[in-house]
C-alpha cells in the first residue's frame, strides 16, 4: 500500500514539475524524494513521471493518481482537523482561495479580524481564477474559496455573502461623463474594455443587463482591475467596475467619471467549501464576518 509520504511526494511533483522544488516543499532532500517516487512506481507497477535533463512531465497514470492522492490527503487533513476540534483545540491550517476581483478588496479588512477571532488558526491565501479555485477545492488543495456566481462550483457548500453591482467607468473627457445614471442603450453603443478571458468578471459584466447585447472590445484586454482603470483613464474605452472594488478605492488617484447603472444584474459573492469539512462551523462564522466587513466598507 502506498504511504502518505509517497503520496505527498507525488502531489508536490505534480504541483511543481521540478524535483528540487518538490523536495523543498516536502522538506526532504532531492534523492529522498526521487527514491520515494521510484518506490511508489514499483509498488503500483506504473510509471508516474517522465524525466529528462531539462524537464519533468507526469504520465497520464501519474496525473490520475496525483489527483486521487490529493483527495486522500485532503481526507487525512480533515480527520486531523476534526480530532483537534473534538479535543477543544481550534488550530491548524486553512487554505483560502479568492478570485482577483474579490480578494484584494475584501481580505485586507477581514484578515485582521480573522486572526483576532482564531489566533491559533494559520490562514494561507491563494489568488487564482475561478476554474482553478473550484478545482483546488474539489481536490483538497484548498479548504475554502471566495468566488462569484453565476459559476459552477460542483457539489460545494455555497454560503451567499452579498450582491455586488457595478458602476460604469469612463474618462472625464468622454461624452457620457457629464450625464447622470447610464442606460443599457449607452453601453450597447460602445464595446466594453474588460479583463482577459478566464476572469469570471468578464462574463458577469457582459450579462449585467439581461437581454441587452453588450460587446467586449476585442482589441484590448486587461490582466487586473487597476490596469483596466488606467486604460479607461487614458481614454481607451469604457468599462464596468464592481462596486466592491470601487468602495475599496480602486479608482482613487485616477481621473474617472463613475456613473450609476440602475437595473443591472449583480454578481453574487459567496464563500464555498467541501461538504463534510470539519471547518464548516468556522466557515459559517467567517461568512458572517465577511458580510460585516463588506457592510462596514459601504458605510465608509
Amino acid at each position: 500500500m502506498p504511504s502518505l509520504r509517497q503520496l505527498r511526494f507525488l502531489t508536490a511533483l505534480a504541483d511543481t514539475l521540478n524535483f528540487s522544488r518538490a523536495a523543498e516543499m516536502c522538506h526532504v532532500t532531492q534523492p529522498t524524494l526521487s527514491t520515494g517516487l521510484k518506490e511508489l512506481e514499483g509498488r503500483l507497477g506504473v510509471v508516474l513521471a517522465e524525466r529528462t535533463r531539462q524537464s519533468v512531465m507526469l504520465t497520464p497514470a501519474g496525473k490520475d493518481i496525483a489527483a486521487r492522492a490529493r483527495i486522500v490527503l485532503a481526507g487525512i487533513k480533515d480527520i486531523e482537523t476534526a480530532a483537534q476540534q473534538r479535543s477543544g483545540a481550534l488550530q491548524g491550517e486553512v487554505h483560502l482561495g479568492a478570485i482577483p476581483t474579490v480578494g484584494p478588496f475584501l481580505l485586507p479588512r477581514a484578515l485582521p479580524q480573522i486572526r483576532r477571532k482564531w489566533p491559533d488558526l494559520r490562514v494561507f491565501l491563494r489568488e487564482e481564477l475561478t476554474e482553478s479555485l473550484a478545482a483546488g477545492l474539489a481536490d483538497g488543495r484548498l479548504d475554502v474559496i471566495l468566488a462569484a456566481l453565476p459559476h459552477d462550483l460542483g457539489d460545494a457548500v455555497v454560503e451567499p455573502l452579498f450582491q455586488d453591482g457595478y458602476k460604469l467607468a469612463v474618462s472625464t473627457s468622454h461624452p457620457l461623463a457629464a450625464q447622470g445614471p447610464a442606460s443599457p442603450e449607452d453601453l450597447s453603443q460602445t464595446p466594453l474594455l474588460l479583463l482577459e478571458r478566464g476572469h469570471c468578471l468578464q462574463r458577469h459584466a457582459l450579462s449585467a443587463f439581461p437581454g441587452i447585447d453588450l460587446r467586449p472590445d476585442e482589441s484590448f484586454a486587461a490582466t487586473s482591475l487597476p490596469t483596466l482603470v488606467s486604460m479607461v483613464e487614458e481614454g481607451l474605452g469604457i468599462t464596468l467596475l464592481p462596486n466592491l472594488a470601487v468602495d475599496a478605492g480602486v479608482t482613487q488617484g485616477h481621473e474617472l467619471a463613475l456613473l450609476p447603472l440602475p437595473g443591472t444584474c449583480p454578481r453574487q459573492v459567496v464563500l464555498a467549501w467541501r461538504p463534510g469539512s470539519p471547518h464548516s462551523a468556522i466557515f459559517l462564522e467567517m461568512a458572517a464576518l465577511f458580510r460585516q466587513v463588506h457592510a462596514a466598507t459601504q458605510r465608509m
